[in-house]
């Protein structure tokens, strides 16, 4: 991928569970700066930001996807530093274009396939057998198994906190397929995971 701006480094995340960092006053200064074409002050924001992104990006995507997904967030982090206005905080603003840039990629690529199962088919998607007794399923491989709705209406709500009216708002659906999906995908993570 290339660099969002002549100086800018592109950095690998790496790939561990991201400690959330929220915005400080630094952020202001730093926004401010990048905003000027700053790219050392862009680079910092960047590392600090980056493990969100990228855990975020993983979850709603793929694991495969997360880091070009993460890049195409701050390309356009850095193409849209100039409209932040400083009403919310720093990192608020981010999650939110980085959570509008994945679910643009996704319609982009075309990987609405199967997007919201109806009835318990949910069910069927997920095996419930491990391949061997020893074999453990961790959380974000059985995330990986859900549905793409499901999985991201999951994400959205449960791990990012959303509520369903912002998430039906976001998905441009109703806010009962919001909460229906989420108790499907809940029901199906318990039944795969026991």
């Amino acid at each position: 991928m290339t660099d969002p701006s002549p100086g800018v480094t592109t950095l690998q995340p790496e790939h561990h569970e991201p400690e959330i960092r929220r915005s400080t006053p630094a952020d202001a200064v730093d926004v401010a700066l990048a905003a000027s074409g700053d790219a050392h002050a862009f680079e910092r924001l960047y590392r600090k930001h980056v493990a969100r992104v990228h855990s975020l990006a993983r979850r709603m995507l793929s694991p495969e996807e997360a880091d070009e997904a993460t890049q195409d967030v701050f390309v356009r982090v850095w193409e849209k530093l100039g409209t932040f206005r400083g009403e919310s905080a720093f990192s608020t603003w981010l999650h939110r274009l980085a959570v509008n840039v994945l679910l643009a990629r996704r319609a982009q690529h075309g990987i609405r396939r199967e997007r919201y199962v109806d009835g318990d088919d949910v069910f069927a998607v997920l095996s419930s057998r491990r391949e061997t007794p020893e074999a453990a399923m961790d959380f974000e491989q059985a995330l990986s198994r859900l549905p793409d709705g499901a999985r991201e209406i999951f994400v959205l709500h449960d791990v990012e906190g959303y509520r369903h009216e912002e998430i039906a708002q976001m998905l441009g659906l109703a806010t009962g397929t919001s909460k229906s999906q989420l108790h499907r995908a809940r029901m199906a993570l318990r039944q795969y995971l026991d």
